[in-house]
């Protein structure tokens, strides 16, 4: 299986329930109504709703039913998305070391046709080396057998790959000066990230911009987030915006269209790719 059909099933898994919350809806049953036609909870069916659950076919067959679904095409290319759905991720052989919150995430991150993120604290992890990505985890893991350590950091070069793939995505990212100021592992291994990075940001769907501290305030004072867009036009885009123990999912189009703004200004306001990369030359002088 490839990564790239593991990923979709978390898209699909989404497309699924909102098209059985929009059945619904339309329908005007309660979420109460629903689950109990299923012997489930009105919370089981908010999960299945978003996504965030896997689906048997028995629960979909009957909630088809109860939403007057009788259309024979209609119910086997839902039930057949159903399956599609449940199909588990390549990320999902490091739940040992994964949150399961964060799993959601690499599944969407690996479905989207396009990311654009803004970080502060530390590089992107798409765009880390195996040396950093090792400090990172190091730091954010303290007293975490060294197994562990190593796992982490498999998984985020596991998660690389997705920029050389065949139908790679486009990564839009923005650092602030802090992130690349920050010192993870040394003086070699901050050299070796800047050296990484100007030559990954010659690639055609990598584009890399570097917010100087000399700019002053700017549009990412609410701190690092990760926005994701999908091929699917009925999915719309989502906001991701990580937390130490959980993270939070915004996809309403208003609040989308805030960190959208924010996104365009910081583009806008960093200096463009060639210069982040004369910036990132200047850096890598002084390391």
């Amino acid at each position: 299986m490839s990564a790239s059909e593991s990923s979709g099933s978390v898209v699909r898994r989404i497309l699924l329930g909102s098209q059985l919350r929009r059945l619904r809806e339309s329908r005007g049953i309660t979420r109460e109504a629903a689950g109990y036609s299923i012997r489930a909870s009105e919370s089981k069916i908010s999960r299945m709703e978003l996504g965030r659950v896997s689906f048997k076919a028995r629960d979909i067959e009957d909630l088809l039913t109860l939403y007057g679904v009788g259309d024979e095409k209609e119910r086997e290319a839902l039930l057949a998305l159903a399956k599609e759905a449940n199909v588990a991720g390549w990320w999902h052989s490091y739940g040992d070391v994964l949150p399961g919150w964060f799993q959601t995430y690499v599944g969407l991150e690996g479905a989207a046709s396009l990311i654009r993120a803004y970080e502060v604290q530390f590089v992107h992890g798409l765009l880390q080396t195996e040396e950093y990505a090792h400090a990172v985890v190091s730091r954010g893991m303290p007293g975490a057998p060294a197994a562990d350590i190593e796992r982490r950091v498999a998984l985020r070069q596991e998660r690389q790959k997705l920029l050389i793939a065949e139908r790679a995505p486009q990564l839009h990212c923005v650092l602030d000066e802090a992130a690349l100021r920050r010192p993870y592992g040394g003086r070699a291994v901050m050299r070796g990230l800047l050296k990484h990075l100007i030559d990954i940001s010659e690639r055609p769907n990598v584009r890399l911009q570097v917010m100087p501290f000399n700019f002053g305030g700017h549009a990412g004072e609410s701190g690092a987030f990760t926005m994701l867009r999908f091929p699917e036009s009925d999915l719309s885009d989502l906001v991701y915006l990580e937390q130490l123990t959980s993270a939070l999912y915004v996809d309403k189009p208003d609040e989308v269209g805030q960190y959208e703004r924010a996104m365009t200004r910081l583009q806008e306001d960093s200096p463009n790719p060639s210069q982040s990369r004369d910036l990132l030359r200047g850096l890598l002088q002084l390391t």
